[in-house]
Parts: C-alpha cells; structure tokens; sequence
C-alpha cells in the first residue's frame, strides 16, 4: 500500500467532466485597454482559463453559485459571483498597495549610476542589486509615474529576487569575410518557444533576458505566405534580397523554406505517449492544470487510428494510461482529469518509461512520438544533459522522436528542454496560456507531430566579387562546421508538415564606406599567395551574390538529398520587397533590440514598429496585431530602465 501510495501520490481524485454553466466576457484595464493573460480560476477548484490577446475569456463552471477569480499580477485580484450571468465585462484596477516595493530586472549592461539616473523622480526610491547572471536588480519603493503613464495596461513587475530560470548563453553572430570564410552552414530550426516565452516576460512586466531571446525562433514564430512545393520535395525554397531597413549602406537576403501542407485526415496513424510532468514545482494555474487543457485540445483532433499512453512522473515514474484509441477521447480525458502535483522530479525514469510504452505500440512507418510536458526541472534520477543526450538520440534511431512543451516560470529550464528536443528529431515550445495551446496543438498539429524531413542543413557561398562581408541572423545554437555539411552522420534539425523557416543574412556590399567598422580585416599575410587577382579576373560567375545549398534526409532514410540554387545579384529597395520580407524584418530588429545588439545601437524602437505596422499585412489570427503591442509595451519596459 505505501509503495502504491509513493508511486502514486501525485494522482487525484476524479473530477466530473460536465460543466453547470459557460461563461464568456473581456478583461479590461482602468483605461479600458483589453488585458491579455489573465488567470480566470473557479474559487475553490483548479479550473480555470487565461484571456486571450483581445482581453477575451470562456470559461465552463461547475456551479451554478460558482466564484471566479481573476488574477494579473501589478492588478489587484476581482472575485465575481457567476450567478444569473452569462456575459462579464471585467475591469482590473492597479494594486497600488502591493507595488510598494517592487523590482524591476534589467539585462542590460548599465551601471548603478545610469538606472537610478534615469528613475530619479519618477518613483518614490531607488537602489540596485546585482544579480549574478542578468544585470541588475531594481528594487523600487512606491509607484512608478512611467509606467502608469506611459502602459496602457497594468504594468506587473519582475518578481524579486531573481529567479532560477535557466538559459544557455550564446554570442552573436559576427560579420564574415568571404575571402577568408566563404562558407555559412547551420542547421534548420522550427521551434517556436522563445517567442511566446519572451511575451510572457512582457505580459508580466519585464524585459526577457538576453539568452531568452532566439531570434531565429522568434521569426519563425509567424506564419508567411510561402508557396509550397511543386515536385516530389518535402518543401519549396524561397529567396529575396533586399536594402536593409536598419543600415541603407547594407543588403538583408532572406532564404525560407515552405514545408509540404497535410490535411489532418491524410497523416499516418500516430503512435503517441505524453509524458507529463507532475512534480511539486508544476502546482501553479499557469503549469499543471494549463497542461492538462492543452493536452485536452490535443485529444479533440486525434483519430480512430491514433493510440495514446500516459506516463507520469513526480517522485517516481508511473502508467497511468495504456495505449488508448483516440476514439475513446472521454476515457483519456478522464484520466488527464484525475492528475494532481507532488513530489520531486523523476525526469530520468519519466522518460525511460515513456520509451519503454512507445516501444509497446511500435508502428513500422508511422509517427512514433512522445511529448514530454514540463517546466524543465529535472533534478532526480537522469538529470544530466550527456545522459539524456546519450537515452534521447538511442531513441531517435530506433524512429521514436520526442517534442517538448515547456509550461510556468520561476524555475523553468529553457536549456534542458531545447537540448531534448533537439536531440530527440522534434521540436520545441513554450505554452504561457490556452491560445497557445490551441496554435501549437491544433492549428500547427500536421507540424508539430508529423517530420516530412530531417536532417535539414543549409550551405552559403558568398562570393567576394560582390560580398565584401556577411554575418547569419539568429540560428547561433544551430550552426554547423563546413565539413558537416556532408556528413550524414551529422545531425540537424527537423521540418514537419507545414511548417515554415525561415533565416536573415545581412550582407555589406563590395564598396561599402563601414566595411572596416564591421570586417577590420587583417594585415597583408606573408606566406600566403593573393586571392585578389583570382577574385577580380573570374567573371564566370559575376552576377551571382551567392550559391544556396541543402541537404535533407526523408523520414526514414539514412543518406541525404542535395539540393542547389544560385542567388542573382539583384537587390530590390525596402519599399519593393514583400511584406513577409519586411516583417520578417521587423521581427528580426525587434529580437536584436532585445538582446542589445551592437548592430541595430542607431534604431529606436519607433522605426522597428513602424516598419512592422506597414508590413502587418493578412493577419486573420492576429499574431502580428499582437505582437505590435508587445513591442509598444517593451519600449516602455525600456524606457522605465533606461535600456536604451
């Protein structure tokens, strides 16, 4: 009875499925702005829901006497009794009490002197922490004039001390010569997490820290309008070089791919087991019971064919589901329903569990996957990275792959979960509320749990005759060396159906007047023959910027295929070029002003929304819509520490 009681602990009581009544409404702030992220909870229970980008919330109740309870952190909490009301305007006011002291976190390089400068006189005191890993912590006592004034929503702040989220750190990518370093090879990448993980540090009133920031991953956060292929090709390439909106003296080249579309109906059968995370640390509304919904979504699109098992993991590791058609949606829901937090973080034996039910439903040829929910914090059993590394890429050859939704914050490891999914041929991303969910689960399902191609690597020439330097937007965790471009052997990431990615180069043109500010070069070498004769007397190739290559490899096969086009030189102006060009843009600037790049010092954030409000294009979903205001609230996060 104990060992059952300790293996089990985490699982409670079965909760009723069918709910008294649905309620609908909008949150708004005191300027009648809508608030997005707000937690809607059903007092007493763990139900509970998120608004929308909109402000807009629905929420099923299990009583018709029912409390809700909403909560945004900087706001004071509102309970409203449901009874006889079905619509709900709600308004949040800001909690003036609890902001007496507060911090604000800035992951910037600025000193004591700079920050307290730049607050002095628009709170009510000031003094500046250390922290070890991000800048500086400011603790303010008292209200801050700024953001009240210049938010148009309630501004929370970053909790103090700092937290124990875990990022990897990387350097930005440099400018190139091609004469020295004619060849850019990385890896694909269609994960999406840093985005929706940077708009929750926004939504939640502070600026992200600078690792938190993959622009690659933030650019391919969006949808574009890319045609997709037309010949027996998992996927179509796409090319535009332009002017660079933020260095006029610089081109901006973007290569994209458009992965093959399914319908849903027409996607192998799936093979699928979530593994879910239900320690201690995932107690909080925004963890385990927002898993649980997520993976609700997820069920709802399953088919007959499709089989589900559910493993769980908190002190110990444990079945809770055996394979279950996805015609029996109610059954796995109600066992979703009975999962409860507790305990520590078996992530090791979670995961040799999982693989140990995949392997028990093996389909030959079809979609063998598990997806690991969590918020990353392994600290029991296999907890280091070689080791997981060395149990998730055993796996992947044996055609299991693995796809990571990260969930909360506080604690959350960034690091591990890319590492799994990277290792693991899936993909990766972070779920901060129920629209989320529904993007990466059901709108994206043909992406995120069905690989059309693997292995996926590209290869540039850069040619000296028009090139004079280059440097690779993002992607700084998935480059690759040269040689690995033709090994098979070599790893690189994933596509799955529809997906799209899409990459930056920024490119100094032959005659460029900065060239020496961004390619000091080197002095004359002594020992070497000159290349320059060489360069200027070959005209075969004159009217080419660049030569493209790719590799990628079909789900199941060991050998790659090449791919090669050429880049004209032929440079459009800003003003021609297509609006997913100029978004993508757009995006990109954004993501370097965030991670305080040495290349974009000369733009203001300004510029970086006016350029992605003309180039908002179609946006049916409102991503883009959404994520211009996000920009407009980081800008006044940026102004309230003087980051600029």
């Amino acid at each position: 009875m104990k060992t059952t009681l300790l293996l089990f602990g985490f699982l409670g009581l079965f909760i009723g499925a069918h709910a008294a009544k649905v309620i609908s409404g909008i949150v708004y702030d005191e300027t009648k702005t809508p608030l997005p992220g707000v937690s809607i909870v059903e007092k007493g229970t763990t139900n509970g829901t998120t608004t929308n980008m909109d402000g807009e919330f629905t929420l099923s109740v299990r009583s018709e006497n029912a409390i809700v309870s909403f909560m945004f952190i900087g706001c004071q909490t509102q309970e409203i009794a449901v009874k006889g009301k079905d619509k709900l305007e709600v308004v949040l006011k800001a909690d003036m009490v609890s902001m007496d002291e507060v911090a604000v976190v800035g992951f910037g390089k600025q000193s004591k002197k700079d920050i307290t400068g730049a607050l002095s006189g628009r709170v009510a005191g000031v003094s500046v922490n250390e922290s070890r890993e991000s800048g500086q912590a400011i603790r303010i006592r008292g209200y801050s004039s700024v953001s009240k004034s210049k938010t148009a929503y309630c501004l929370p702040p970053q909790p103090y001390p700092v937290s124990t989220e875990d990022y990897a750190s990387f350097n930005e990518n440099k400018f190139l010569d091609p004469k020295a370093e004619p060849l850019s090879t990385f890896s694909v990448d269609v994960d999406r997490a840093s985005y929706s993980n940077v708009r929750r540090f926004i939504n939640q009133g502070s600026l992200p820290p600078v690792d938190a920031v993959r622009i690659e991953e933030m650019i391919n956060y969006f949808n574009y309008n890319y045609a997709g292929p037309k010949d027996n090709h998992p996927f179509a390439i796409h090319q535009e070089v332009a002017a660079c909106p933020w260095n006029e003296q610089h081109y901006l080249m973007k290569v994209a791919l458009q992965g093959k579309r399914m319908e849903k109906e027409n996607l192998p059968p799936s093979n699928l087991v979530f593994l879910l995370d239900v320690s201690g640390s995932m107690r909080a509304a925004n963890k385990l019971p927002l898993l649980k919904s997520a993976l609700k979504m997820l069920v709802n699109e399953l088919r007959d064919e499709d089989k589900v098992s559910i493993v769980v993991y908190a002190g110990a590791a444990g079945v809770v589901l055996e394979p279950t058609s996805g015609n029996e949606k109610r059954k796995i829901i109600e066992a979703l329903d009975k999962l409860n937090a507790g305990g520590s973080t078996a992530g090791g034996a979670g995961l040799k569990l999982a693989y140990k039910m995949a392997h028990k439903n093996l389909l030959e040829e079809s979609n063998n996957r598990i997806i690991l929910t969590t918020d990353g914090d392994f600290n029991v059993g296999v907890s280091s990275n070689s080791e997981m590394e060395k149990l998730i890429e055993g796996e992947r050859d044996n055609g299991i792959f693995i796809t990571v939704a990260g969930f909360g914050m506080g604690n959350y490891k960034d690091s591990k979960m890319e590492i799994i999914a990277d290792k693991g041929n899936g993909n990766y991303f972070y779920i901060d509320n129920i629209q989320e969910a529904r993007k990466a689960l059901v709108e994206e399902f043909g992406g995120t749990l069905y690989t059309i191609a693997k292995d996926v690597k590209f290869q540039l020439e850069f040619n000296p005759m028009h090139v004079a330097g280059y440097r690779l937007i993002g992607y700084e965790n998935r480059l690759l060396n040269k040689e690995d471009f033709n090994d098979d052997k070599k790893d690189a990431g994933e596509i799955g159906a529809g997906h799209t990615v899409t990459a930056l180069y920024e490119i100094i043109p032959l005659g460029a007047e900065d060239i020496k500010d961004y390619v000091p070069g080197v002095d004359a070498l002594k020992y070497q023959a000159s290349k320059k004769k060489e360069i200027q007397g070959n005209n075969t190739y004159s009217d080419e910027l660049l030569t493209l290559k790719l590799r990628y490899k079909q789900p199941d096969a060991p050998k790659s295929t090449l791919l090669v086009e050429t880049v004209k030189n032929k440079v459009l102006s800003y003003q021609k070029s297509s609006s997913d060009f100029k978004f993508t843009a757009s995006v990109a600037a954004w993501g370097m002003k965030l991670r305080n790049s040495d290349y974009i010092e000369n733009v203001n954030y300004d510029d970086i929304i006016k350029w992605a409000k003309a180039s908002r294009s179609e946006d049916k979903e409102g991503y883009r819509a959404e994520m211009i205001r996000l920009m407009e609230s980081a800008q006044v996060l940026a102004d309230a520490v003087s980051l600029r």
